[in-house]
């Protein structure tokens, strides 16, 4: 039983819009799902933080919803910019229970169990939110991220956090979700996002603060899941 992630799988066999026009995507769906059926197994799970799917609503990405239920293991969805299909966990549940999606499950102020691992985290947001309407939501995503970490440690396990933004890279800082994650004594982040030449950018390593940060975006993995592992003191290898 092991835990995996990788963020950004952007899927689009509902919609037609598909990211096959940038470079390195030529065919990232087939190229996913072999990588994934080769390195998940029906007893792990699969952490997705965020741009799951290009529907604008669940009804019209009922196949990717689909396609990512046929595939090996539990399933943990989290919200990404990108992601104009998401309303509410409880709508979201019921979508999965009408149409026997039995593997789909949403990461929202609520925490999940795998190993020795809880799994915890939101959103997120910019780095730069100076306007009243941004500042808002960065304040209520971190109040998110508390809430997330609170119900992790009711599990007894260690707390390890999922974002779709990055909350730091080379050059910037998010200090509202930073300054949580310090707060909270967070020793493993993980987080989506960042494409193509901003990989560049990442910051992957353990900052100063004593966090291992790590970017599980999909063409940054090369659509194949990342091993979470069970100790934060293993090093990260790909399972294949």
């Amino acid at each position: 039983m092991s835990l995996f992630a990788i963020g950004d799988t952007h899927l689009s066999l509902s919609t037609g819009k598909t990211m096959n026009v940038f470079d390195g995507w030529q065919d990232y769906e087939s190229r996913l799902e072999n990588n994934w059926k080769k390195t998940v197994s029906d007893n792990d799970t699969v952490i997705i933080p965020g741009d799951i799917s290009w529907c604008m609503d669940m009804e019209e990405g009922l196949e990717d919803f689909r396609f990512l239920d046929s595939l090996p293991g539990r399933k943990i969805l989290m919200k990404g910019n990108h992601d104009y299909w998401w309303s509410t966990k409880k709508k979201a549940t019921e979508f999965f229970e009408r149409y026997n999606l039995k593997t789909l499950n949403i990461l929202h102020n609520n925490a999940y169990t795998c190993g020795n691992i809880a799994i915890c985290g939101t959103r997120g947001w910019f780095f730069d939110a100076e306007k009243s309407e941004g500042s808002k939501v960065l304040n209520r995503e971190a109040g998110r991220l508390r809430t997330s970490i609170a119900a992790a440690r009711e599990t007894g396990l260690e707390p390890v956090v999922f974002l779709h933004y990055p909350p730091l890279t080379t050059m910037q800082k998010c200090d509202e979700i930073y300054d949580v994650l310090v707060q909270e004594k967070i020793k493993r982040c993980y987080y989506a996002h960042l494409h193509s030449f901003s990989h560049l950018s990442a910051y992957t390593g353990t900052s100063d603060d004593g966090i291992s940060f790590n970017l599980v975006s999909s063409d940054y993995l090369k659509f194949c899941p990342l091993i979470i592992p069970e100790n934060p003191d293993n090093s990260i290898k790909q399972r294949f």
